[in-house]
């Protein structure tokens, strides 16, 4: 019962240790939006390290743990043997205290006292030893669950770098996204603005070309109103 009851500490202590276990680039728009560059290293997955003493440390509690409940186990058989022949020893001394004392009984008599007294002893040393045992098993129990709160902080630090990491990937691909779009637009732009460009360069050599054409119908009509001024000077000379 003893070694039932330890080796299910040892196991719920094992099962409750292991249960826990579980740039971006692109051309710019002078003046306009600039290139978005992003750390590559980035998107490399997050490997977060657990200190491999972590492992070892709790295997060797385990087998410690393990050794406890053995010895313990033992030490717990012996003193019931230990007890149960203390009552028979008991019982049988008690029969002959009622047989009455004759010579060879008396000799018995100190023999059983003897061997009474050895085996109070044994079970005195046995109870003292139980109690170091349990006083250690205490302490082990203290260290192993010191030994798991250290192991869960871990995983919780572990959970909360892969955590950030979703993120700032999301993060990432969001800014991407956002970036690829800006770049379609300041694509889109630029074609509008080479459009009207051209449009603006057509309409103003059409411009130019009906400025030159009046500027010499204009010449042309002063010219004939110079003419027919000396025509009229001439006319009023000879008149």
């Amino acid at each position: 019962m003893g070694g039932g009851g330890m080796g299910g500490f040892g196991g719920g202590i094992g099962g409750g240790i292991g249960g826990g276990m579980g740039g971006f680039g692109g051309p710019g728009f002078p003046g306009g939006i600039q290139p978005v560059h992003v750390d590559s290293s980035l998107l490399r997955p997050v490997h977060v390290e657990i200190d491999p003493q972590i492992q070892q440390v709790k295997n060797q509690e385990k087998e410690q743990i393990k050794t406890l409940n053995n010895q313990f186990a033992s030490f717990i058989d012996k003193v019931r043997f230990l007890e149960q022949q203390n009552k028979v020893l008991s019982t049988k001394w008690e029969l002959l205290q009622q047989q009455g004392p004759s010579g060879p009984r008396k000799n018995l008599d100190a023999i059983f006292e003897n061997y009474i007294q050895g085996l109070r002893r044994r079970l005195e040393s046995l109870l003292g030893q139980r109690g170091e045992l349990e006083s250690e098993l205490q302490n082990m129990r203290q260290y192993v669950e010191e030994y798991k709160t250290k192991y869960e902080e871990e995983i919780n630090r572990r959970t909360a770098a892969e955590n950030e990491f979703v993120v700032l990937k999301k993060d990432v691909d969001t800014a991407y996204m956002t970036k690829v779009e800006l770049e379609a637009k300041v694509e889109a732009l630029t074609d509008e603005i080479n459009f009207l460009r051209a449009i603006y360069e057509e309409e103003l050599s059409q411009m130019q070309t009906i400025s030159r054409d009046l500027s010499v119908v204009v010449s042309m009509d002063n010219n004939r109103h110079l003419d027919l001024d000396s025509i009229i000077e001439e006319v009023r000379r000879q008149y």
